[in-house]
């Protein structure tokens, strides 16, 4: 909707502020004949001045290749002459063969370009390969495919080399390599006399790829493309380190006894644009702008008048829609003092902008914050010329009081406020309103820790029963105990230790069933949540009275395994111990209908944990949980029970992710569930001695 008004704002700024036309037409027609023959002037210039530019980069970049060419094919000549006289140089004063092999080594090591150096004789108008020595780098040359089948350029070779009574090149031809790969080699037949008569040839197979690597080397190779071309055009071997564009192209033909080479030359440069470099662009550039100057001085009056209307027009609508928004704004200097509010910052504070503009500590600051407030605008204005004082700042909650006198949060985020100049002048602030949002969530706090309680008192009333019987036997042995006192006062002789004894008794039993009567109240008390710090066995002893009483009625065994040196836990201790509650209830619960007496055993164990955290288990050995049940285990007020609530597991998980840890279970693979909860603790330097040993309640 804001870039619909911004264009559309625009669009009609554009059609007032557009020169006239008819302005234009009104002129003499001398100067519009002057004006007319100026642009054409200027428009042939250019179009001459691109068009020489643009040929004198052909020319230029075709030197290039040509130049490259000559370099390239004369360096080739160079290289394949000096490989020539290397090898002759092998055949001087006829060398015994050893020495001959020691030498054609040698040379294969120094001239990585010649692959193969052979020795044949003359026999019955054949020739017989009598020696042959491959280069040290590689795998042998006619590995893939014999010798005898790639010869016949190499014959034609020698006999050009006995026609000539001299050396001779063959064709090219392609030999194939090991992994699918092959080479473009030409063969070099240099005869050998012995007292003025023909005893053989020696042979050499040279690599056109690598002739034609050491040709075209250094910087060449990153400007030009050389290649060697057969004569219906294919290529037999290239160099470079760049491709040639296929614009600027020449070619070279090599002359060597008994055969001929192309060397093709291709150009990386391509045809060059419209503006071919930095002259060309500043001369159309500048008769652009004289052209524009020209132009905006007709206009420049009615321009300015139009663009003050436009600004006024701008500012109206930045006014309206600073005025329509729903978020507050406000602004300060670099002094703290208030700039600026907008209606809906006045709105939400309840007082007029008079009141506030101008004001260094505002009336809506809570009177006991004041100090606070002062003090961090006070940081703000210290940082206002740094590089951290330019980013934006995350959002920070105050308290303002309206002017009713009312109290509400608020969510300030707070910008760098920059002039027109680029300068930092002050601070932008956005103000939302989230009073009400604090409102819902205290109301949700609140009804979680109702549900609570009413978790807390369910599980009470489910164990009344349990706790009939258990204050039924300290009651009964109070009463019999009471009867036997005020028999023994009737007899005026009764010891008086046997009194003190009796009446002894009558106080440890009410001193029990006060002990029951507190874990109850302590469990289900109503109270604000306070997170303190626990050690985490004491977490266990607190639930342990209540777990007695519900494996008395279940006829379990309960198990209590804890670590030693366990460090501290930072919990709302109620919280937790209702979870473990709800677990070890639970697990006996599970045990009373199919589990054998000697079976239901219910373990309790509290260990570390992976990282900084502590790992509670509850394991018993019921039936476990079926699959169907496993997938809404954790679901508000589902239950298997007829009496049950199903808030329990909930609640447990709930307060669980609360804490910062995790509640999970899975069945065991012997029979029975384990459930099991995380909480993170305290640093571990912070340990308390547990007595060591498993604790057993039957």
């Amino acid at each position: 909707m804001r870039a619909l008004q911004n264009f559309q704002f625009w669009n009609r700024w554009w059609v007032k502020s557009r020169p006239p036309f008819a302005m234009a037409i009104k002129l003499p027609r001398r100067r519009l004949l002057l004006w007319g023959a100026l642009v054409v002037l200027m428009g042939v210039g250019q179009s001459m001045l691109v068009w020489f530019t643009m040929g004198y980069e052909n020319s230029r970049f075709q030197e290039e290749a040509d130049v490259a060419g000559l370099a390239v094919s004369s360096e080739l000549r160079q290289t394949m002459g000096q490989h020539l006289q290397s090898l002759q140089s092998l055949l001087w004063n006829d060398p015994p063969l050893t020495k001959w092999r020691a030498e054609a080594t040698d040379l294969l090591r120094s001239h990585r370009q010649v692959l193969r150096i052979e020795r044949r004789r003359t026999l019955e108008a054949q020739l017989q390969l009598t020696e042959a020595i491959d280069s040290p780098f590689g795998h042998p040359l006619f590995s893939v495919m014999p010798r005898e089948q790639l010869d016949t350029e190499m014959t034609l070779a020698c006999t050009n080399a006995k026609r000539l009574a001299g050396p001779a090149y063959s064709r090219s031809y392609f030999v194939p390599l090991l992994g699918g790969h092959g080479v473009e080699v030409i063969d070099l037949c240099i005869p050998i006399q012995l007292d003025g008569r023909p005893a053989g040839y020696m042979t050499a197979v040279l690599s056109l790829p690598g002739l034609l690597n050491l040709a075209n080397s250094g910087e060449r190779a990153k400007k030009v493309e050389a290649s060697l071309v057969d004569g219906d055009g294919s290529r037999l071997a290239r160099s470079g380190s760049v491709r040639g564009a296929g614009v600027y192209v020449s070619d070279n033909l090599i002359d060597l006894p008994g055969a001929t080479m192309k060397l093709r030359i291709d150009n990386s440069a391509g045809r060059p644009g419209l503006i071919p470099n930095l002259a060309v662009g500043l001369v159309l550039g500048l008769s652009l702008g004289l052209t524009a100057v020209v132009v905006l001085l007709v206009r420049d009056v009615r321009r300015r008048a139009k663009a003050e209307s436009a600004l006024a027009e701008a500012l109206a609508f930045r006014k309206a829609m600073e005025d329509s928004l729903v978020t507050g704004l406000r602004a300060r200097d670099l002094d703290g003092r208030i700039t600026y509010v907008n209606p809906a910052f006045c709105k939400m504070v309840g007082y007029a902008p008079h009141d506030i503009i101008g004001q260094i500590q505002p009336p809506f600051w809570p009177p006991e914050l004041i100090q606070e407030y002062t003090q961090r605008q006070a940081e703000r204005l210290l940082g206002s010329d740094s590089a951290a004082g330019r980013r934006l700042a995350q959002g920070s909650e105050r308290i303002f009081v309206r002017a009713d006198g009312k109290r509400i949060s608020v969510l300030i985020f707070e910008a760098p406020l920059v002039n027109g100049e680029g300068r930092h002048a002050g601070w932008m602030s956005a103000v939302l309103d989230v009073s009400e949002q604090r409102r819902v969530e205290e109301l949700a706090r609140q009804q979680q820790e109702q549900l609570a309680a009413t978790a807390r008192l369910a599980t009470v009333g489910e164990m009344a029963s349990l706790l009939s019987h258990e204050l039924n036997q300290p009651l009964a042995a109070i009463a019999s105990y009471a009867t036997g006192s005020l028999n023994l006062l009737q007899d005026p002789t009764i010891d008086q230790h046997m009194l003190r004894g009796a009446i002894e008794r009558i106080a440890k039993q009410a001193e029990r069933a006060g002990q029951v009567i507190k874990s109850v109240h302590d469990f289900v008390r109503r109270r604000e949540q306070k997170r303190e710090a626990v050690r985490p066995q004491e977490l266990i002893d607190a639930v342990l009275p209540l777990v007695h009483l519900q494996a008395r009625r279940s006829r379990a065994l309960v198990k209590v395994e804890i670590e030693d040196n366990l460090p501290h836990l930072t919990c709302d201790r109620t919280m937790v111990e209702q979870v473990l509650l709800n677990l070890t209830r639970n697990g006996m619960q599970a045990m009373e209908a199919n589990t054998p007496i000697d079976q239901r055993e219910l373990q309790m164990m509290l260990r570390r944990g992976p990282l900084r955290y502590l790992s509670f288990h509850v394991i018993d050995h019921g039936p476990g949980i079926p699959a169907e049940v496993a997938q809404r285990l954790f679901t508000p007020f589902f239950t298997t029970r007829a009496e049950g609530m199903g808030l329990g597991l909930s609640l447990c998980r709930t307060v669980i992710e609360q804490h910062g840890g995790t509640l999970s279970f899975k069945n065991r693979p012997g029979g029975g569930a384990e459930f099991a909860f995380t909480l993170p603790a305290e640093e571990l330097g912070n340990l308390c001695q547990t007595p060591r040993g498993d604790r057993i309640l039957s």
